[in-house]
């Protein structure tokens, strides 16, 4: 006797979601301002929130 039943299994899906925005940074030099805006944002002066997401995407591993 035939069983149209289907195995499920189980899968692993990642889920990768790009936050970007855009901040005004006073240097000298486009180096000086990079690292201005890295400290500032590990300092969490700069948040990202959802509302920055540009980009979601789904992969499976």
């Amino acid at each position: 006797m035939k069983s149209d039943k289907t195995v499920e299994k189980i899968f692993q899906i990642e889920i990768v979601e790009t936050l970007s925005n855009i901040i005004e940074i006073s240097a000298e030099n486009e180096q000086e301002a990079l690292l201005k805006a890295q400290d500032m944002y590990k300092k969490e002066e700069v948040i990202l929130y959802a509302d920055d997401c540009i980009d979601t995407k789904f992969n499976i591993l």
